[in-house]
């Protein structure tokens, strides 16, 4: 089965539209030994990647630090019917370019491959992370000498950091791609797709399943909100009827989580027609749970974590306050709200546990002067704060 492909910016790869994950079907999220990993597990991720493959998905992308999931890839494409994919990992910067040419070797190893179609540089977060990566001498240096050893084929970069630095990044014109995020729920990246657009960089939305939104376990009122449609179909047609975005990808576990995805592009002519309705219907229960003057005026104003009292992060914490009344999505603002604090640079600032503990209201406000909400903030917070707070939870990897 073929999938429809789009250009992938300056690399020129025709791409499908659906990407395969390497993020959730390994065993394990740390480094094992290779007599470490069950021949149940091996099974399970080799049919997965085999309908994923035979699907269409034929781009397939992982990262050093996903545990064991390229050891395990490495052992499971050779055996694929369809010897034609474009295989991709990621590599975090280093301020050592020995250390970051050291983990490159070890991908190669465990992926058991001779060439890369691509590469990212995986984590682009701060801009000491862009510094490292770009500077004479840096991890490009090493990535360009591979590229004339014929080892590497386009480079690119992945990034949860703020749209300015991604936008920056864009225009250094030394990548041809880039990872990023931006999906229904979050949209704060489109000077990003426009940059990308500008400087003709192939576009990969990270997540957008899980980061965007838990939608393999949506609340119902998403569901109720998004039928007809499953929320992933709704996100994947979402994400998809823009041209700037080129693939999106797919965090599969098992071959199942990949069909409403499938059923997505199968509905994708018919996307104009169907999703006005149900984004509709998402706006106005919005604004019928948070009133049409908070949902166009609560982003200004709002300090950056790192200029606010106990570094907390209000505009993300706003963020998951609004996913929470607007649509149901406790869960996931659980989830991320323990990240906070805990996630290091993909995941920056702190959320509001502190609030009333390590930080006043009346520091709070000083910071919030800005912001006509400045009064009320403070007690939505705090609300929050009951209503998800108290759970730390660990990022897998923060390196």
């Amino acid at each position: 089965m073929a999938l429809p492909t789009r250009r992938f910016g300056r690399t020129g790869i025709d791409i499908p539209l659906l990407s395969l994950g390497g993020m959730r079907f390994q065993q394990s999220w740390k480094d094992l030994q290779k007599n470490e990993i069950s021949i149940e597990n091996q099974i399970a991720l080799e049919k997965t990647v085999n309908k994923a493959v035979e699907s269409g998905l034929i781009h397939i992308e992982t990262a050093r630090h996903y545990g064991t999931s390229e050891i395990q890839l490495g052992w499971a494409l050779p055996k694929l019917k369809n010897s034609k994919k474009y295989l991709q990992t990621k590599i975090p910067p280093h301020n050592d370019p020995e250390i970051f040419e050291a983990e490159l070797k070890a991908s190669f190893q465990n992926l058991a491959c001779k060439k890369l179609d691509l590469l990212a540089i995986h984590g682009l977060n701060l801009p000491e992370h862009l510094e490292q990566t770009i500077r004479p001498g840096g991890c490009l240096d090493v990535v360009r000498k591979w590229q004339r050893a014929d080892r590497i084929g386009h480079v690119g970069f992945s990034t949860h950091g703020p749209t300015d630095l991604i936008v920056k990044a864009i225009q250094t014109d030394q990548f041809d791609y880039v990872n990023l995020h931006w999906y229904f729920i979050r949209q704060d990246n489109e000077p990003a797709l426009n940059a990308a657009l500008n400087h003709d960089l192939g576009v990969f939305i990270i997540s957008p399943t899980d980061k965007g939104g838990h939608l393999h376990t949506p609340s119902k009122k998403l569901v109720d909100l998004c039928s007809p449609l499953h929320p992933i179909v709704f996100n994947d047609l979402f994400c998809l009827r823009d041209s700037r975005i080129h693939t999106i990808s797919v965090g599969a576990s098992k071959p199942e989580d990949l069909d409403l995805h499938l059923q997505a592009i199968n509905l994708l002519d018919k996307a104009e027609d169907l999703l006005p309705h149900i984004q509709q219907r998402l706006e106005d229960a919005a604004i019928s749970a948070l009133g049409k003057d908070w949902i166009t005026s609560w982003q200004k104003g709002l300090p950056m974590w790192n200029n606010t009292p106990g570094h907390i992060n209000i505009p993300t914490l706003l963020w998951l306050h609004n996913l929470i009344h607007a649509w149901g999505m406790d869960e996931y603002a659980k989830a991320r709200y323990g990240l906070l604090g805990n996630g290091g640079h993909w995941f920056p600032g702190e959320n509001a546990d502190c609030l009333d503990e390590k930080v006043s209201e009346s520091a709070l406000k000083k910071a919030l002067i800005g912001s006509p909400w400045s009064n009320e903030i403070p007690d939505l917070l705090r609300n929050l704060k009951k209503r998800i707070g108290g759970k730390s939870q660990q990022r897998i990897s923060n390196s």
